[in-house]
């Protein structure tokens, strides 16, 4: 696992290219997660950049400027999302292609098509440990001095995801078919896995997180669950939030429904593990202790 002082400098990264020392793979994280795993399992021998770092904007709006594509077309090693999710490094990659650039595409990687409708992966188990293998066999063949180096650094990082995945099963055997309410599927995937139920309609969902207005039958649909208490949770977009979005955290503050934060990049102090930890700690204090926890 990072230390807080390596997870605090790399949560907030910018797009500006660092110059890698001798030996040093440069590397691109489109968002700052995966550039996170990429430092976890290249360690001393990657020079590694996150695109998008900053946790108080939104993913989603984000427009690829000069300076990133200068950064994005000086890596040899690149992981984006996909889905349509960070597709600006698709043209920026297009525009200036080189067969010594090795470009993980969690997507492919997970075999998802492109009409997969919730483009969050990194909330999911088993992306993550996928994403470290497969960057543990690309720095081996583009360093193949280093291999234990790097096989040693992909048992560590699985290790330290271990905390993550009890936390989800004992929530899961703890507190069955838990009800919640949501914005958007940022967090579905850790959701599903917990074993909760989304009684928000997946049209609301992807209204919202697509800048969509909602039907009204959705909005006064939502409004019920808080109303009604017929949920015990509602996780709520931190960096995608507008007038609706906190109408409906009033509602249910005022319904007495604990609030939970999810965010679509990776908070500043925090490793990858210990952030999807933090949230699942933060969905049992909802459950568990009736306590809201809005921001991480």
């Amino acid at each position: 696992m990072l230390t807080a002082a390596l997870a605090l400098m790399l949560a907030g990264c910018g797009s500006t290219t660092k110059a890698a020392r001798p030996g040093q793979i440069t590397a691109v994280g489109a968002e700052n997660q995966y550039a996170n795993v990429i430092q976890q399992i290249g360690g001393r021998y990657v020079s590694v950049t996150a695109i998008m770092s900053n946790p108080n904007t939104d993913p989603h709006s984000f427009e690829a400027s000069p300076s990133v594509a200068k950064t994005v077309n000086a890596a040899r090693l690149i992981v984006q999302n996909g889905v349509g999710y960070d597709s600006f490094m698709d043209n920026i990659e297009a525009a200036t292609a080189s067969s010594s650039r090795k470009v993980i595409t969690v997507q492919k990687l997970l075999g998802l098509p492109n009409s997969t409708p919730n483009p969050h992966l990194w909330y999911a188990p088993s992306t993550m440990p996928a994403v470290a293998t497969a960057l543990a066999k690309d720095l081996t063949q583009m360093q193949p001095a280093h291999a234990a180096y790097f096989a040693a650094n992909l048992h560590r990082f699985d290790a330290a995801l271990k905390p993550w995945l009890k936390a989800i099963s004992q929530f899961k055997a703890k507190h069955p078919a838990t009800t919640v309410a949501t914005t958007e599927p940022v967090g579905d995937y850790m959701l599903q896995a917990a074993g909760t139920h989304d009684l928000t309609p997946w049209e609301l969902q992807s209204d919202i997180m697509n800048g969509v207005d909602p039907a009204a039958q959705d909005i006064t649909l939502q409004d019920g669950l808080f109303s009604s208490h017929k949920v015990k949770v509602f996780v709520y977009n931190q960096q995608v939030t507008d007038t609706l979005t906190q109408q409906f955290k009033t509602a249910a503050a005022r319904a007495g429904v604990p609030v939970v934060g999810v965010y679509e990049t990776m908070p500043t102090g925090y490793s990858y593990q210990r952030w999807m930890l933090a949230e699942v700690q933060a969905l049992q204090r909802a459950v568990a202790d009736h306590k809201s926890t809005e921001k991480l």
